[in-house]
């Protein structure tokens, strides 16, 4: 199955179950089902809960959130990451602050979608990986989709919580197939997950035991996936082992599944298509540079998209993005 049918799967599951659920969204009746068709069957099925709604993302947004203080659960589709920035006062001014401002007496828990990133020539308006905006703001959980998480797992762990959401989506993950545990062991890779209490999992992934590698990276989305390809090619072609971690959650972090991984190798790279500069991957660094400070054998590397507007020629975004060439690099490097 595809990333996209399977979160389309989600949202007509978490639909049926839910009266309370509402989906809202620019395009995303059908036929036409949303830019990238992940909606597509929602409003046939559900006309009275799943709605599109007229181009204005502040408008919307702030609609999703009185829904979710009268007791809906509204899930709200922002057509592509970029459009963040026309409804954050909306979250950061408001959808945030209602729970601690009122002292839990009002909850705000709207779920916001967003397909994010690059790779598709879209150009420096509908490309950007925006994220790195939302971490660190209190209040609001910041979950990637990649494909080694179950969209449904997500989306119920976010309905059954109080708490606002943005679940960014790599739209390069939409055409992929989701790669469930057995698959990937039948691939050869060593498959685990591990998460503190009340936790979302963070996945695990290596051609040896953890004990064996030399080194951890930890990339969420859409980079996940482009890390594995690259760990696996190390450990066949080179013999460089490398523990891949893959949180679902980036804001808040777990730290306890990094800092386990990264005292046993010593060495840590993060990956991430957002631009250089005050980064996830900073975040991630400074953590994990006081935590695990006396077994690190090297300065924690942080790999991120050069500090650029992303162009709309092809040839030039791969170059600008993060690449294959540059996480092969870093991780060389690392171990």
């Amino acid at each position: 199955m595809t990333y996209a049918a399977a979160l389309n799967e989600a949202l007509h599951t978490v639909l049926e179950r839910d009266p309370r659920v509402v989906l809202l969204g620019e395009d995303i009746a059908d036929p036409y089902g949303g830019a990238f068709k992940v909606t597509r069957g929602l409003t046939t099925r559900f006309p009275d809960r799943v709605r599109t709604t007229p181009v204005s993302e502040s408008a919307l947004t702030g609609l999703a959130a009185g829904l979710a203080l009268r007791g809906h659960r509204p899930v709200l589709e922002i057509m592509f990451g970029d459009f963040l920035t026309l409804c954050f006062d909306q979250v950061i001014n408001h959808i945030v602050k209602y729970g601690p401002m009122y002292d839990g007496q009002a909850t705000c828990p709207v779920v916001i979608r967003t397909p994010s990133g690059g790779g598709r020539g879209y150009g420096p308006t509908h490309s950007q990986s925006l994220e790195k905006h939302f971490v660190g703001i209190p209040g609001i959980r910041v979950v990637a989709a990649s494909l080694y998480h179950d969209p449904l797992d997500l989306f119920t762990d976010f309905l059954a919580r109080d708490e606002p959401v943005l679940h960014v989506e790599h739209k390069l993950l939409y055409p992929q197939q989701v790669a469930t545990a057995d698959a990937l062991r039948g691939q050869g890779w060593l498959v685990g997950t591990d998460a503190s209490p009340g936790a979302l999992p963070t996945v695990t992934l290596s051609a040896v035991p953890r004990a064996d590698c030399t080194a951890t990276v930890v990339a969420y989305g859409h980079q996940a996936s482009q890390v594995a390809r690259t760990v696996q090619r190390l450990a066949v072609d080179e013999e460089v082992f490398v523990e891949l971690l893959v949180p679902a959650q980036i804001a808040p972090m777990d730290w306890a599944p990094v800092e386990r991984s990264v005292s046993a190798t010593g060495s840590l790279v993060t990956v991430e298509e957002g631009t250089a500069g005050w980064s996830w991957g900073t975040g991630v660094s400074d953590h994990v540079s006081r935590s695990c400070f006396g077994r690190l054998r090297r300065p924690v590397d942080v790999l991120t998209s050069d500090s650029a507007v992303i162009p709309s020629s092809r040839e030039l975004e791969a170059e600008m993005l993060v690449n294959a060439s540059d996480i092969e690099h870093a991780l060389v490097g690392a171990a």
